[in-house]
């Protein structure tokens, strides 16, 4: 039968009806995960075509996946990341939902205090076990939309649940049954997908749900999730790692709209924010995330990386306050008291700093030389030098004028006679032995020694 797509305006072919098939002994892909060595990546060379959808945007998961890997954050401490959150997505609403635990008091706590704020964005969804006392908590607290877990892959159906497809299929529909009854929109976090019999039970099992979703008259959400970070973006990679692959068959085989499409992924490989973009690419609407990557293992889709994507993207930021970024990490170093390690992207104490002298002549010369981009405008960040025994005299020279803040007529020069003097107490400081960084009190110090007064104020 050929039917007009709404996707392409092309007629095509709607004979692509997919039966779940119920098999007896799981289907575990050896040839790709053999356990014993690393996951193999497998190509078929099948392109399917990239489908932007007219609106992308993020969610968050900071306080349920990004929660279960660090210390519990304390209900303060929840109230000021979801109004730093707030802020970042701004008017438009680009970080659009966050997701919230509901198990104990303090959960409960926590999401009233933030409802309380009557903030419009991110909308507050919880993520619960499939049980009718979670339900009623769910509804009780006045939310619309909760995350429902999935398993889709045979390692979590017949390994851990003890299931056949058939019988999880059917646990699964009671359960997303039990949310229409309570008027409840179900987002399915479909587990494991990457390690999925896609057509064989992911595209069959979606379309019973959006029948379910049909007859109820109440959408129904689908969350693909990379559990394990297997997913890979290379061209005419083959499924189930194929992460194009699982977005167009969701969008096309099974007809969730992108709207109701979404990303879920972590970083085991490496792979996570270039799999989020890529999900944006093939027809998923929302990328779910975390702030700074925080999340089981290694970690969730970084948000403040999925911010730059929708900017780069976009050629805009959309109504988001990046400046929000460094406030959130900085809330995390000071008031959490979580390291950041120092390289991290956008994040790191050192992100925008350079060690090396001939970086820091670049700098002193033109910033844009060696910056990734106008992190003073865009992050409240300026560029700057850590010096040790690479930094040079520019280095040195570099770090007096940001440090100060001197503007053009009072900037300092490689060559002025403070900069050498301190380059002389540098170079002993490591032809004795040492190893580490130069840090700024011990600067400071030496430049009172070296030139006591000079940059007091109104001083050059």
């Amino acid at each position: 039968m050929l039917e007009l797509s709404k996707h392409t305006n092309l007629l095509e072919q709607k004979t692509y009806n997919y039966s779940l098939q119920d098999i007896r002994e799981p289907m575990l892909y050896r040839d790709v995960f053999p356990y014993s060595e690393v996951p193999k990546i497998a190509f078929n060379h099948r392109h399917v075509p990239m489908n932007m959808p007219d609106e992308i945007w993020i969610t968050d998961t900071s306080f349920r996946d990004g929660q279960q890997s660090v210390e519990p954050y304390s209900v303060e401490q929840i109230v000021t990341l979801f109004k730093l959150l707030s802020k970042l997505g701004g008017p438009n609403g680009l970080i659009r939902q966050t997701e919230f635990f509901i198990y104990s008091e303090k959960d409960r706590e926590a999401l009233r205090r933030c409802q309380d704020l009557g903030l419009r964005f991110p909308e507050i969804t919880t993520w619960i076990r499939a049980t009718a006392e979670d339900f009623k908590l769910v509804r009780d607290a006045g939310i619309r939309e909760t995350g429902i877990l999935v398993s889709a892959s045979d390692y979590h159906i017949f390994k851990k649940m003890g299931l056949t497809r058939r019988q999880a299929v059917d646990k699964y529909l009671a359960t997303v049954s039990a949310a229409f009854e309570l008027g409840i929109v179900p987002r399915c976090h479909l587990e494991d997908i990457t390690r999925a019999d896609f057509y064989g039970f992911v595209v069959p099992f979606v379309h019973e749900l959006s029948e379910l979703s049909r007859q109820a008259k109440i959408p129904v959400k689908i969350r693909a999730c990379d559990t394990l970070g297997y997913g890979i973006s290379y061209p005419g990679s083959a499924l189930p790692r194929s992460v194009q692959g699982i977005i167009y068959g969701l969008n096309h085989y099974s007809e969730i709209p992108s709207d109701m499409l979404e990303w879920h992924g972590h970083n085991d490989f490496y792979k996570s924010v270039t799999n989020a973009t890529t999900a944006w690419f093939y027809g998923a609407s929302a990328v779910n995330c975390s702030m700074l990557g925080i999340g089981e293992r290694t970690g969730n889709v970084p948000l403040e990386a999925m911010v730059m994507e929708y900017a780069a993207l976009k050629g805009n930021f959309g109504g988001m306050d990046p400046t929000v970024i460094t406030d959130i990490a900085r809330f995390f170093k000071h008031e959490i008291g979580y390291h950041i390690p120092a390289n991290t992207p956008f994040i790191g104490r050192d992100f925008n700093k350079t060690r090396a002298g001939i970086h820091a002549d670049g700098l002193l010369k033109d910033e844009e030389i060696y910056n990734i981009f106008d992190t003073r405008e865009i992050l409240g960040l300026a560029p700057g030098v850590m010096v040790g025994k690479a930094s040079g005299q520019a280095g040195i020279a570099y770090w007096l004028n940001d440090y100060f803040e001197l503007d053009a007529d009072c900037s300092v020069q490689k060559q002025d006679p403070l900069v050498l003097g301190l380059k002389t107490w540098i170079d002993h400081e490591y032809e004795d032995g040492r190893q580490t960084s130069i840090t700024a009190d011990e600067l400071l110090e030496q430049v009172q020694r070296l030139a006591p007064g000079r940059f007091e104020t109104g001083a050059c």
